[in-house]
C-alpha cells in the first residue's frame, strides 16, 4: 500500500481554497452534456474458491480486497486485480462475457496454484497488465505486480490467468514502492516504482515475459533530476503501434527549487520514451501558476488511444482535468475539467482510451464541497459514487464529456489519502480502475466499497458501514450507452 511523501501533504489544508481557485481559472470547464442510454450493473466479486462465478444466484459472491486494477485484453477478456494488504496476497479475476461476470482465479503470488493460499509474499499496490500481441497458445499474456516486504512480485499467466510464475524480484533496485506495470507485444513487460532511498522514479523492463528484468531505466532526464525528491509517481503505459512509453509523475519546476518552503506538487509530467524504456525525456503537461496547488493526489494518469493520441488525467483534489498530445506527448492541450455537478469533488481519476479521439474517465465524486475541508474531513453526509465520463471526440479542443453515475454509494464520509499516514478513513485507499472491451466498446469498472449489501453481503454487518470490516471489491459494468471502439 501507498507511502505518502511529507512533501506533498504540507499545507494542503491552509491552501485549499487558494489552490481551488486557481485551477478553476486555469482549466476550461465544460458544458455537461446528458447522458443518454448508459447503464450500468454492478455486483460483488468472490473470493471463496477457484472458479466461483459472480453474480451467481445460489451464494452470494463475497470478498476482503481493496484498491483493484483491471484491464482488457485484444480478444475482449476483462482481467481484474485487488490485493488483501502487504503480505496477504493478491486476487485476481476473468469475464469471457463482457464483464456480466467474473471467475475468480488462483491467486497470482500464491504459494499454492491449487486453493486459494492465506499467506502469500505480495500483496501490497496491486497494478495489471495485458499483453498487446499473443503467445505461442495464441492467448495474451496478464501480468499482476505487487509489493513484497523486498522488492516487486510480478506473476506471469500464459494460460489466461489460469495459472501464474512468480518471480518476486521483480525490481532491480531494493527497497521500493507504488510499482505500476505496463506490456507491450507477445513478451515484454516493464514496471516502474519509486526508489525508496533515492526516490527516483525507476523503470525496469523484461523481455521475457517477467521472468527476468534486466534494463533499467529512470524517469527523470538531466533537465529534471530537482525533481528527485519532491514527486509523485503515477502509471507507466506503452502505445502498442510506436512502442513510446509513457512514465507520468507531478512535482514542482524549476523555479520551486529556490523557495525553501514549496507546498505542492502543482506541475504534471509526461516522460517519454522512444528507446524502449532506457531514457526519457520529460514534458510539461501542465504547470499551474499556484504553487499551493497539489496534483499529488492518488493518481495522475496517462492512456493512449489506437491513433497515438495521448491522455492525461489529473485531480487537484476537488476537479477531475484533462489534458491531451497529438504529438507523441511532445505538446499538450490546456486542461479542461472533466467532473461536473453532482460530482461537486472528484478524486481518484483513472482513464482508459479506445479509438482515435475516444476517452474513459472514472471517479469517486460526491456532491459535497466546502472549500475548506479537504476530503478526509468531510462530514458524514458526504455520499460517495463511483462516475464515469465519457469523450469520443476527446483528442479535440472544446469537446465534451457525458457524465454518469456508474454505482450505488460506495462509501459515507471522509476519503483519506495520505497513504500508510492515514489517520482518517481509508476505505476507498488510492486508486482503482477502468477498462474496455474492444470487441464491443463497452467498459467494466472495478472500484473500492465499504456498504453493507444485503442482496450480496460481505463478511460484515450494517452497522459496520463505512469502516475497513465491510471493506470489499466490487465491479460496474457498462451495459449500454457510447462506446470506445471501435
Amino acid at each position: 500500500m501507498r507511502r505518502s511523501k511529507i512533501l506533498v501533504l504540507v499545507g494542503t489544508l491552509v491552501a485549499l481554497v487558494a489552490a481551488t481557485l486557481a485551477v478553476n481559472a486555469a482549466a476550461s470547464v465544460p458544458q455537461a452534456r446528458a447522458a443518454s442510454g448508459f447503464a450500468f450493473t454492478n455486483y460483488q466479486l468472490g473470493t471463496a474458491f477457484i472458479g466461483e462465478s459472480c453474480p451467481n444466484a445460489t451464494v452470494a459472491c463475497t470478498n476482503l480486497a481493496a484498491e483493484p486494477a483491471i484491464r482488457a485484453d485484444a480478444a475482449g477478456r476483462f482481467y481484474g486485480s485487488s490485493e488483501n494488504g502487504l503480505g496477504g496476497g493478491t486476487q485476481a479475476w476473468r469475464s469471457t462475457d463482457g464483464g456480466l461476470h467474473y471467475t475468480t482465479l488462483a491467486s497470482p503470488n500464491a504459494l499454492s496454484q491449487t486453493s486459494q493460499p492465506t499467506v502469500a509474499p505480495g500483496g501490497g499496490d496491486t497494478d495489471l497488465a495485458v499483453a498487446t500481441a499473443p503467445n505461442a497458445n495464441g492467448l495474451y499474456n496478464v501480468y499482476v505486480a505487487s509489493l513484497n516486504l523486498a522488492s516487486v512480485d510480478v506473476s506471469t499467466s500464459t494460460d489466461g490467468g489460469n495459472s501464474w510464475s512468480l518471480n518476486p524480484i521483480g525490481a532491480n533496485i531494493v527497497g521500493d514502492d507504488r510499482e505500476w506495470i505496463a506490456a507491450d507485444g507477445a513478451s515484454k513487460v516493464c514496471i516502474s516504482y519509486h526508489d525508496a532511498a533515492t526516490f527516483n522514479i525507476i523503470v525496469n523492463c523484461s523481455t521475457d515475459a517477467g521472468t527476468t528484468f534486466t534494463q533499467t531505466g529512470q524517469a527523470f532526464d538531466t533537465n529534471h533530476l530537482f525533481s528527485t525528491n519532491a514527486n509523485e509517481i503515477g502509471n507507466l503505459a506503452i502505445d502498442p503501434a510506436s512502442h513510446i512509453v509513457y512514465q507520468t509523475y507531478s512535482s514542482i519546476d524549476l523555479q520551486d527549487q529556490t523557495n525553501p518552503n514549496p507546498v505542492g506538487n502543482h506541475v504534471v509530467y509526461m516522460a517519454v520514451s522512444t528507446d524502449g524504456g532506457q531514457t526519457f525525456t520529460d514534458h510539461t503537461v501542465f504547470d499551474n501558476p499556484n504553487v499551493a496547488v497539489s496534483y499529488g493526489h492518488q493518481f495522475v494518469n496517462v492512456s493512449v488511444d489506437s491513433a497515438g493520441n495521448v491522455y492525461s488525467v489529473f485531480t487537484d483534489d476537488h476537479n477531475v482535468s484533462y489534458s491531451f498530445s497529438t504529438d507523441h506527448g511532445q505538446t499538450w492541450s490546456a486542461p479542461v475539467q472533466v467532473n461536473a455537478a453532482p460530482a461537486n469533488t472528484a478524486i481518484m481519476p483513472w482513464s482508459v482510451a479506445g479509438g482515435p479521439g475516444k476517452l474513459d474517465i472514472v471517479y469517486y465524486g460526491t456532491s459535497y464541497f466546502d472549500g475548506v475541508n479537504t476530503p478526509d474531513n468531510y462530514p458524514s453526509s458526504a455520499a460517495w459514487n463511483v462516475y464515469f465520463a465519457q469523450n469520443l471526440k476527446a483528442a479535440k479542443a472544446g469537446s465534451k464529456f457525458t457524465q454518469v453515475t456508474a454505482s450505488p454509494v460506495n462509501h459515507f464520509g471522509g476519503a483519506c489519502e495520505s497513504g500508510v499516514t492515514c489517520t482518517g478513513n481509508r476505505d476507498l485507499f488510492d486508486d482503482f480502475g477502468v477498462a474496455a472491451n474492444p470487441t464491443t466498446g463497452l467498459a467494466s469498472i472495478i472500484y473500492s466499497d465499504d456498504q453493507f449489501d444485503a442482496a450480496q453481503p460481505t463478511k460484515c454487518t450494517q452497522a459496520q458501514n463505512n469502516t475497513s470490516s465491510c471493506d470489499h471489491t466490487s465491479v460496474a459494468t457498462q451495459t449500454g450507452g457510447g462506446r470506445i471502439f471501435p
